[in-house]
């Protein structure tokens, strides 16, 4: 593929990680390129009120922060591509990035293309998803507050999920397709005795059901094969992350979580590319270390650019 033009940075992936590196690095004056995906926004944009974002006491929706970050970062001279991108290749030098419309090269990149949830593959899912269908307890569980509502999921992160929203909730009921949790013995044990938890074992959510919100879910029995449909408030889903790292395979190390391993300056191993967000952050992934991520990846960028 023809190369279009070079680039001395460029940001692959536009949620907060990517918007907030394209407005430090366009405040040095690197003039970045930012790819923001098939995502615009990344997964922030999908969660109707963050309320947990510094400066907004109101709360502010996910795609409306999503937007000013956009506008910040093209006020400091931060140009945005609406693509995807299809190769990367860091055996070269300069960077070789390959998009939908055409090929760029670069001095240095930043990655931000973020990670996605795990989904169940259920009817209703996706149309539910932000009507009572969530992927983040510390986010929406402020929303369930003396609500009946069900987690999916056996491991550390669905049970540390339920025991957070206990906070909240009026009854958090775990739905996991084994006999038994995957979870740590301590969590588990915090959530056996924790009264507001309660279980469902050897058994899987089939649809999703609902109206202006979820009302409830089909679920069956893995072992005796028995459906039935139970009322619900909401429903948590917490089976896991898929870190966004299909385009670099090969090309950068990884941790345990599949996320890209950076060192405390946001560089990953190799010379001249940074990481930053949920594809990079296997333990928080919230907006705000998100966008310090950014921050910090953008300023790291920054410095080495002005080494060469």
């Amino acid at each position: 593929m023809e190369i279009v033009e070079h680039r001395q940075i460029m940001i692959l992936g536009g949620g907060p990680a990517g918007f907030t590196a394209a407005l430090y690095a366009g405040r040095a004056d690197l003039k970045p390129l930012l790819v923001t995906g098939m995502t615009l926004y990344g997964q922030a944009s999908q969660t109707h009120c963050i309320e947990n974002y510094p400066g907004f006491p109101e709360g502010v929706g996910g795609s409306d922060l999503g937007q000013r970050m956009n506008e910040q970062s093209k006020r400091f001279g931060a140009e945005i591509v609406y693509d995807t991108v299809q190769c990367v290749n860091l055996q070269q030098r300069p960077f070789e990035v390959c998009l939908s419309s055409g090929s760029y090269t670069a001095d240095s990149l930043i990655i931000s293309m973020g990670a996605d949830a795990r989904k169940l593959g259920v009817p209703g899912e996706r149309e539910f998803t932000g009507r009572g269908v969530s992927y983040c307890a510390t986010c929406d569980g402020a929303f369930n507050k003396e609500k009946e509502i069900h987690m999916v999921g056996g491991g550390d992160s669905a049970i540390e999920e339920a025991l957070f929203l206990t906070r909240f909730a009026r009854s958090i009921t775990i739905i996991h397709r084994r006999d038994q949790l995957r979870a740590g013995a301590i969590l588990e044990s915090r959530a056996r005795n924790n009264p507001k938890i309660h279980f469902l074992w050897d058994t899987v959510v089939r649809e999703i059901i609902g109206g202006d919100t979820v009302s409830h879910l089909l679920i069956e029995n893995l072992k005796t094969g028995q459906q039935e449909t139970i009322a619900t408030d909401g429903v948590f889903i917490s089976i896991g992350h898929n870190p966004n790292t299909a385009v670099l395979e090969g090309q950068v190390k990884l941790t345990e979580f599949g996320t890209i391993d950076v060192d405390k300056h946001m560089e990953t191993s190799v010379k001249g590319v940074f990481a930053a967000g949920e594809i990079a952050d296997p333990y928080f992934r919230q907006v705000v270390t998100s966008a310090g991520m950014g921050a910090a990846a953008a300023i790291s960028a920054t410095k080495y650019l002005f080494s060469l």
